[in-house]
This record gives structure tokens, C-alpha cells and sequence, in this order.
């Protein structure tokens, strides 16, 4: 991956039902509020250094479109941010990037949490 280079390709979408429920069954967590980012090492099947999802709870947002929107929020914050992970992580990653809160925060706040939250996650995993 050329460094700087901010996009979202097809190949770090995480697509593979098998690969979410290893997550959510083995998976770790770190958190930063309002955000959550459940990871689990990439099996060997899975090509690429990073597949990455994003999920918003129903449970807070009822309407589809509100839920889409903080969704396409959190693919931009990960787009702008993801170098942090790509350039710390020893290994491939999956992850899931949850917004787990009611509240309406603008994009510059979530982008702040998501750059604290990637951080928090290196920091763990060095720490390992």
C-alpha cells in the first residue's frame, strides 16, 4: 500500500460471514466513547493486511437513514486514519468499528475518537 494514499478499496471491506463470527465469538475489544473496535487477527484464508467493517446499533437510531449516515461517517474517519493502523499492526487485522451512542456528534468529534481509539488499540497490542 503506497503511504498517504486514502482510500477505501473493495479488498479491506469485511464481507466474509465467517470472519464476523470468529470476531464477535474471539474477538477483542477497546473502546473510546462513544466508539468500539472489536479485532481478531485476519485468518490465512483472507488476503489483504486489514479488513474493516462498520456498524451502527438499531437500537439507537431507528431510522435506516440516520443509521447510514453515521456509518458513512465512520468509513471517512477510517479512511483519513487508517495509515495508524497499517503502519503499528504486526500482524493482518479484521476489525469492526462500532458508534455505540444516541448522541449526534459532527465529524470532527468522532474523527478526534477515532484517532484516540486507533491509538488506544496500538497501545494494547505492543503491550501484548
Amino acid at each position: 500500500m503506497e503511504k498517504g494514499k486514502f482510500t477505501y478499496p473493495k479488498e479491506e471491506k469485511l464481507k466474509s460471514r465467517n470472519t464476523i463470527d470468529l470476531m464477535f465469538a474471539e474477538g477483542r475489544s477497546v473502546s473510546k466513547y462513544p466508539l468500539r473496535l472489536v479485532y481478531v487477527p485476519l485468518p490465512e484464508n483472507e488476503p489483504g493486511p486489514i479488513k474493516i467493517g462498520v456498524s451502527v446499533s438499531k437500537r439507537h437510531f431507528k431510522k435506516a437513514v440516520d443509521r447510514n449516515y453515521f456509518k458513512r461517517l465512520l468509513r471517512e474517519t477510517y479512511r483519513h486514519n487508517k495509515q495508524l493502523l497499517l503502519e503499528n499492526q504486526p500482524q493482518p487485522y479484521a476489525y469492526m468499528l462500532m458508534y455505540q451512542t444516541k448522541d449526534r456528534l459532527s465529524f470532527e468529534e468522532i474523527n478526534t475518537k477515532t484517532v484516540q481509539l486507533f491509538e488506544k488499540f496500538i497501545a494494547q497490542i505492543t503491550a501484548q
